[in-house]
């Protein structure tokens, strides 16, 4: 059995909207690139991400709405006709191609389940996926096809699995999180930027599932400005008490890199620090209620060129159990990449000393947010004390 596989296909990088727009996949070559350059991603490692079938597709989207983004990409949809379905707006415009490109980011994530359940790997990494805000018949968030949404509905069925779905990007992870709300063998706990500021808007606390999946539904949502050690110390704390509680039989990670300082799209100040640290947790308990079973996507990260590409390679390194690397990165990878960038790039694995100017508020937000993490985990609590 393999240590972990590394899901990519070059068609992966088809999912793009435009040359402007914030999502952009081009991530996954600077990713794959550094990795590539201090010797952590072999050729061997690298398993070819399938196309998910239509049936496939069918376990969580509704066969009108994949019509209708298999007629958008081939240019058979007004924008007008597509509005209704979230399909040619501002966040998700209309592409070529795009029922194919966003089937082979569902294939990638299907491929990854298929290595880890059938005993072929005990990890595995699928960067291209992640796409947690899509809906069964709309799209969301940059999102087509929810691929999580999917593999979640793939691991029920093929393989009879208890699932926890982890959501640590800095959106909510809603698109998955009410595809299940009812389902008392799916977990999902999302901790996010609190809504009152950021999209969705949805991921309250008060979001804790309906009938029979009633307490199988967790949101932590952070304020606004929230740094490394509230962050962390909520990662902690959820992780643990939640996956005492459920014990799934698998764990799905969703590792959007956007609750960085620098992402352009949110108002986190985390550091690359809580990226060392949210792969390690996840990994150790994937190992204790698993039996290592680990699937793990990617998500948001909007600062393509000095967050996610550091943030992700520290993800494959600790899902290999390599050794997290210090100091300056690879010359010849910000030799290659820098003439590209609109940025200077750190140059460096680590954030530079201070990142940003300290927060006023520190202490307050740090304290709402143990708030927050205590009445979140009230029903976890409880039982305990019933």
């Amino acid at each position: 059995m393999k240590k972990a596989i590394f899901v990519y296909s070059p068609e992966q990088l088809g999912y793009k909207f435009s040359d402007t727009h914030p999502f952009n996949h081009k991530r996954l070559t600077l990713t794959m690139d550094l990795l590539k350059k201090i010797d952590a991603l072999d050729d061997v490692d690298i398993v070819p991400a399938r196309v998910a079938t239509e049936e496939e597709l069918l376990l969580a989207h509704d066969p009108i709405y994949i019509d209708i983004v298999k007629r958008a990409g081939h240019g058979k949809l007004t924008e007008a006709q597509g509005e209704s379905y979230g399909i040619g707006t501002e966040d998700t415009p209309i592409f070529k191609n795009m029922h194919e490109a966003s089937a082979q980011l569902v294939g990638g994530t299907l491929t990854a389940v298929d290595y880890v359940m059938e005993g072929k790997s005990e990890h595995a990494l699928n960067l291209g996926g992640g796409l947690h805000h899509g809906f069964r018949g709309r799209a969301s968030g940059f999102c087509i096809y929810n691929d999580s949404t999917v593999a979640i509905r793939y691991l029920q069925e093929k393989y009879k699995a208890r699932v926890l779905y982890v959501d640590t990007d800095a959106h909510h992870g809603d698109g998955v999180q009410w595809s299940f709300y009812e389902d008392p063998d799916v977990c999902t706990l999302s901790i996010h930027e609190t809504g009152r500021y950021l999209f969705p808007g949805t991921g309250n606390i008060t979001e804790r599932g309906n009938g029979q999946g009633y307490g199988t539904s967790f949101n932590f949502p952070i304020d606004a400005f929230t740094e490394d050690e509230s962050f962390l110390d909520i990662y902690d704390k959820a992780m643990r008490e939640v996956f005492e509680f459920f014990k799934p039989d698998v764990v799905l990670t969703q590792n959007g890199a956007d609750a960085h300082y620098f992402d352009p799209l949110t108002h986190l100040y985390g550091t690359m620090n809580i990226y060392k640290e949210i792969p390690k947790l996840a990994h150790k308990l994937a190992h204790e209620y698993c039996g290592g079973k680990w699937i793990a996507v990617g998500g948001g990260g909007y600062d393509i060129w000095r967050v996610v590409p550091r943030a992700w390679s520290m993800l494959w390194l600790e899902m290999t159990d390599q050794e997290l690397p210090t100091g300056a990165l690879p010359q010849a990878w910000l030799e290659r990449w820098q003439p590209e960038a609109p940025v200077p790039f750190i140059p460096t694995w680590e954030d530079p000393t201070p990142l940003y100017e300290p927060i006023p508020r520190k202490t307050e937000i740090e304290e709402k947010n143990a708030q927050m993490l205590a009445k979140a985990l009230h029903i976890i609590r409880n039982e305990k004390h019933v």
